[in-house]
């Protein structure tokens, strides 16, 4: 119990510390991403979506904005092919959409490592994890799933490697979870347009 505790206690204190020096190092990059998607694309510049986080609490996550909020005559959005900018391209294919997400770490509601938050209507997702108890971990930035197949693995697949991840976690299988994103995103491994 004690193991687990300081565990949990080191993971946070690396997500505060790692997060806060990246907003701090990054904040040009961020600022710069601002701007672009601000005149490319107008307000709001932030995507802002809640999901099911630490045992299926609700949180915000925060992403840069990748397509425009463009209508038919319904007034219904756009397919999501239609309304992908070339700068919303961009920011997906190298994950600096995601440059929001380090206040989510900073705040807590996310971790650098975990399983990536589901959508609330991927019920059956969310009952899976629940059931091999993946719920009871911080959603993450990137996660043992992500670096196994990113977007393209079926879910039960990705509860598994989820599962898998919850029996292994460590500090240091979260590094090696981070130095692997690190070479899948400039790769540009697994990524969805």
């Amino acid at each position: 119990m004690v193991e687990v505790l300081s565990g949990v206690i080191l993971k946070r204190l690396f997500d505060f510390v790692v997060s806060l020096l990246c907003l701090l190092f990054l904040w040009p990059m961020i600022a710069i991403t601002y701007l672009l998607v601000l005149i490319r694309m107008g307000r709001p510049v932030l995507f802002v979506q809640q999901r099911p986080g630490l045992n299926a609490k609700p949180f915000n996550i925060y992403k840069f904005r990748t397509m425009l909020l463009t209508t038919d005559d319904n007034n219904e959005l756009l397919p999501d092919d239609k309304r992908m900018t070339a700068l919303g391209s961009f920011l997906r294919k190298y994950s600096l959409d995601e440059l929001p997400q380090l206040w989510s770490i900073l705040k807590g509601d996310m971790s650098f490592v975990g399983p990536r938050p589901a959508l609330f209507n991927q019920e059956d997702l969310i009952a899976l994890r629940t059931s091999c108890g993946v719920h009871e971990l911080v959603p993450g930035l990137t996660g043992w799933a992500q670096i196994n197949g990113r977007d393209e693995l079926p879910i039960l697949e990705k509860v598994k490697l989820d599962a898998k991840y919850l029996q292994r976690q460590s500090f240091w299988f979260d590094v090696r979870i981070l130095w692997l994103t690190f070479l899948k995103v400039i790769q540009r491994d697994g990524v969805s347009h």
